[in-house]
């Protein structure tokens, strides 16, 4: 049987509050720690090009996982606040991780 393909959440968001983002993001980590199922690495980009653009690329170890996870009332108390941040909605772009290479 093959393992469950990893997922990705990729969120692209513009914000003129950045650092509230970030200490909102670090409030969650504190309140999910220890939390089964939840995401497993975290990238956070930001857009030399467009000031105040943001994307942040989350991997969880299956698409089950991720959609519990997305269901969690943490995971949309956490989402509306990060929302009421943007000067724009987010937009979610939902992935499955077909490769992954560490190089040199």
């Amino acid at each position: 049987m093959d393992a469950p393909t990893k997922f990705v959440q990729i969120i692209d968001f513009e914000t003129d509050r950045f650092e509230e983002m970030r200490k909102l993001a670090e409030e969650t980590d504190e309140r999910f720690a220890g939390r089964s199922g939840g995401p497993t690495h975290r990238l956070v980009l930001k857009d030399r090009n467009r000031p105040n653009h943001y994307l942040v690329v989350i991997e969880f170890n299956s698409y089950e996982e991720a959609m519990a996870n997305n269901d969690a009332p943490e995971t949309t108390e956490f989402a509306q606040r990060m929302a009421a941040l943007c000067t724009r909605p987010p937009a979610f772009t939902d992935c499955d991780l077909e490769g992954m290479t560490e190089l040199k």
